[in-house]
C-alpha cells in the first residue's frame, strides 16, 4: 500500500541523505540529473553547486525545478520525497557561506551514515575547480510532497 510520509518523515528524509536528482526544463524538455545536495532548514532550501554548464543555463532561464530524494529497500519497501522550488543562484560572501554550510553538512550526513571522515569538500564531490568559482545555488522550497510503500 501507498501512504503519503508525514512532515518529520520527510524531513528525516532530506536531512539524512545527499544524493537527489535535480528536474529541469530546458527548450521545452525535461532533464534530470544527480547532485549532491544540503538541506538547509533554517532557510527553507536546498543548497547545491556546480561548475558553469547546460543545468545553470536552464536554471538561469526557467528557474522552476524539483528535487526527488528516495530510499529504496525492495520494490516493495520504499520512500520518496519531491521538492519544488524556484532556483536561486549567489555571489561573493553569500555564496561562500553557502557552500560551508554545504560542505560541513554534507560531511556530517556522510559521517553519521557511512562512518567516514572527510576533510574536503573534494573527498565527496568530483567537481574541482581551477580559478573559476564554483556557482552556489539554492532550491528555495515552495512544496514537498512524500509517498511510502511500506510491505
Amino acid at each position: 500500500m501507498i501512504k503519503n510520509l508525514e512532515k518529520k518523515e520527510i524531513k528525516f528524509i532530506l536531512e539524512n541523505n545527499y544524493i537527489g536528482y535535480l528536474s529541469y526544463i530546458y527548450k521545452s524538455k525535461p532533464y534530470v540529473v544527480p547532485v549532491t545536495y544540503y538541506f538547509d532548514q533554517v532557510n527553507n532550501a536546498i543548497i547545491c553547486y556546480s561548475g558553469e554548464g547546460h543545468k545553470i543555463t536552464a536554471m538561469r532561464k526557467n528557474n522552476a525545478v524539483s528535487l526527488q530524494v528516495s530510499e529504496i529497500s525492495t520494490v516493495n519497501n520504499w520512500k520518496s520525497v519531491l521538492v519544488h522550488g524556484k532556483f536561486e543562484q549567489h555571489f561573493g560572501s553569500d555564496a561562500k557561506a553557502y557552500l560551508h554550510a554545504f560542505s560541513l553538512g554534507v560531511k556530517d550526513v556522510i559521517m553519521e551514515k557511512e562512518h567516514i571522515k572527510l576533510d574536503y569538500i573534494s573527498e565527496f564531490s568530483s567537481k574541482v575547480y581551477k580559478g573559476d568559482n564554483p556557482i552556489v545555488y539554492l532550491i528555495k522550497i515552495e512544496e514537498i510532497t512524500g509517498k511510502k510503500r511500506l510491505k
